[in-house]
């Protein structure tokens, strides 16, 4: 059984999914302008963990 949130951990949460989805947003955009394969790879690696991250995040929020 879940807990409920309590106000000040809600806002939180909500805190960090807008912070999340910041830098997902700005990874995913930044792929674009790099050249180099290996930090191309890098930063697909964040992309797919900060998906996950948010997901989870997401999960305590419903």
């Amino acid at each position: 059984m879940r807990q409920k949130l309590g106000l000040h951990e809600t806002l939180e949460l909500h805190e960090l999914v807008t912070f999340k989805s910041l830098c997902l947003t700005k990874a995913s955009l930044m792929q674009g302008l790099v050249t180099d394969p290996i930090l191309k790879e890098i930063m697909q690696n964040d992309v797919t963990m900060t998906s996950g991250h948010l997901e989870e995040l997401k999960n305590h929020l419903i």
